[in-house]
């Protein structure tokens, strides 16, 4: 097995297929590519790769359904999703982030900025956290394993969810600003979007559960875990 990073890129225009493609490549990845939604599923599942670039428009079944078909199924639940589309209206990118993408690219993009984007996504994902395991009554976060658990069930989040609950509860008690967090969360500039903070929490929130009490919201600020 490629001991380079795997990257399924979905698409159904095959200029945009073989940019992208040829741009990741480059950059050192793997890639396998699916023309539609079926394909896509089938390859994520078979093959399990480490990120997926996704078309929102696609034949039959859309990007939006198969991003939400991933994180209803546990072994796909985790893999960062980065939507690349034409759809560009701030609907299409709250519901996309609020279905479980990580990221939100819109046509016509850059594609070294595309490439960035990747590398920064797989970086959450990957090794640098601080070796540790958090527990706050039922809610247990294991650092080191990228694996949360309330009252002994796995809870499926995404890298970003799980950066954002493990980077709150490791400042826990210290009041977080939307600003700091896409900074420290998402390595973007303050100018960028607030809501797709807020959009990440509440659907961490609902993943929670029982143990989402340990979220709160400071008016006017930011957020703050509690322990």
């Amino acid at each position: 097995m490629s001991a380079k990073p795997c990257i399924l890129v979905v698409d159904d225009e095959p200029e945009t297929l073989e940019l992208v493609s040829l741009h990741l490549r480059q950059a050192g990845f793997e890639v396998l590519t699916a023309e539609d939604g079926a394909a896509a599923l089938e390859k994520a599942r078979a093959r399990l790769p480490q990120l997926i670039v996704l078309d929102l428009m696609l034949p039959e079944t859309d990007g939006l359904e198969v991003c939400k078909r991933l994180r209803r199924d546990p072994a796909t639940a985790g893999i960062p999703i980065l939507m690349l589309t034409a759809r560009a209206t701030e609907v299409d990118r709250v519901l996309g982030l609020e279905l479980g993408a990580d990221d939100y690219v819109t046509k016509p993009f850059s594609p070294r900025e595309l490439v960035l984007r990747v590398r920064k996504l797989l970086e959450r994902k990957g090794p640098g956290e601080p070796a540790e395991v958090l527990q706050f009554e039922d809610l247990v976060i294991d650092v080191p394993a990228h694996q949360v658990t309330v009252a002994g069930q796995v809870v499926h989040l995404t890298a970003t969810e799980f950066k954002l609950l493990a980077t709150l509860a490791q400042r826990r008690g210290r009041v977080q600003s939307r600003e700091q967090l896409l900074r420290d969360v998402w390595d973007y500039a303050p100018t960028v979007d607030s809501r797709t903070v807020d959009t990440h929490m509440r659907r961490l929130r609902e993943k929670l559960g029982p143990a989402a009490h340990h979220l709160e919201t400071v008016r006017g600020v930011g957020y703050r875990f509690a322990p």
